[in-house]
């Protein structure tokens, strides 16, 4: 009777895990800060869950005296504005499906919850953990609580980029019309099966936190840039159709171009806010220099370059080009010797460079400069873990 009793009491819970994404074309700004509506619609790659994801828990009790957040093993502000919103909205959304009333077999809306979040990729290092992250949020909540509806505007109210990460493949996000923010919200262009040679590098160049925070960031620039103004109104509309013209016929010179383009416009109105903001290092400045190099040698475009808020690179390329491709990024940054293991994620193939490519390319090296390489590809969307041993939280609701 007590462990029927037990197991009576043990928490209701739900696992998922949700992933990364990389805008091609980028989003910069917000029309409201509060409902986290863009000024300018963009247009992402998600990244496959093997490499890089978020695994959050989401648990629900009758004994649960407040609501609690654990982020990466450590316990965090539940309180947060953005966590409370999305709470607010799927609590919301689950009492209106429930059509207000108390269904016995549901679960209790008035219940506390407890949250516990893992990445495996560091936090703030300029890799989108707050998409992944409210993504997740959102799907395990919405697991939990029993909804299917449509969420990436839930999770859009976490962080703007986290409606992407609702999806695979190649998503867009509409910047949307309304006021009230229900026609901004995410939709899958192509899903991840539909360019399988694609290939993505992420160089990590610094697992430090960013100098400006991207809401902070966004906001001043917002207020300042009028090359930012011009981007949103004028240029990106017309960049997006080219861009999703691009991905449909798979076409990577014209695809590339225009992300290594849309980076540096980004980079430019950052350059342009006021007091100025630099994200670009001369780490990454040099990237840039290299990848112009290396495409010009080939004479066309096989590797192509972005940068989001911080330094890291991310190269995409077809999987043909890989191996050399991290072979020249080696001579250019030789690891240090002692180092962990400076390729990482999918197998990487061995590549002879010519003394012609080695003299184009390969210019001063600069030793120990990039930490490690990432290789990755496009992948699918939130994913529900039914393995309970998978859990983050015990029985008792706790990590």
């Amino acid at each position: 009777v007590a462990a029927a009793m037990a197991a009576e009491r043990a928490p209701a819970m739900a696992t998922c895990t949700a992933p990364v994404n990389i805008a091609v074309i980028k989003y910069w700004g917000k029309r409201d800060t509060d409902l986290i509506l863009p000024i300018n619609s963009s247009l992402s790659v998600t990244l496959h869950q093997d490499q890089l994801k978020t695994t959050t828990t989401a648990a629900a009790s009758r004994d649960f005296t407040e609501d609690r957040l654990w982020l990466n093993g450590k316990e965090a502000d539940v309180g947060h504005p953005r966590v409370q919103a999305c709470l607010r909205e799927v609590r919301r959304l689950a009492r209106k499906r429930r059509g207000g009333g108390e269904d016995a077999a549901a679960l209790s809306l008035s219940y506390k919850i407890h949250i516990a979040s893992e990445n495996n990729f560091p936090t703030a290092a300029g890799l989108a953990s707050s998409a992944a992250g409210y993504a997740c949020l959102v799907s395990a909540l919405a697991r939990l609580y029993g909804l299917e509806e449509e969420l990436s505007e839930v999770a859009r109210r976490g962080s703007g980029s986290a409606c992407r990460s609702m999806f695979g493949g190649f998503v867009q996000w509409q910047r949307g019309e309304r006021p009230d923010g229900t026609d901004s919200l995410a939709l899958q262009v192509a899903p991840e099966t539909h360019w399988p040679e694609l290939r993505v590098l992420v160089l990590v160049v610094s697992g430090e936190k960013k100098p400006v925070g991207s809401t902070a960031g966004m906001q001043t620039s917002v207020e300042t840039s009028l090359l930012l103004k011009h981007r949103a109104e004028v240029v990106v509309p017309e960049r997006l159709a080219q861009m999703m013209r691009h991905i449909r016929e798979r076409d990577f010179e014209g695809f590339g171009q225009l992300a290594m383009r849309d980076s540096n416009q980004f980079h430019a109105t950052c350059l342009d806010t006021f007091p100025p903001i630099f994200y670009l290092t001369d780490l990454s400045r040099h990237i840039i220099a290299l990848a112009h190099r290396y495409n010009a040698h080939h004479g066309h475009t096989k590797v192509a370059y972005t940068f989001d808020a911080g330094p890291n690179a991310v190269i995409f390329a077809l999987a043909d080009t890989v191996a050399e491709f991290v072979e020249v990024v080696r001579r250019s940054f030789p690891p240090a010797p002692n180092g962990d293991q400076f390729v990482r994620g999918l197998p990487v193939g061995s590549a002879a460079l010519s003394p012609e490519l080695v003299a184009a390319v390969v210019t001063e090296p600069v030793p120990g400069a990039v930490q490690y390489i990432l290789h990755t590809k496009p992948g699918p969307g939130p994913q529900l873990v039914d393995d309970p041993s998978q859990h983050l939280l015990g029985a008792d609701g706790l990590p």
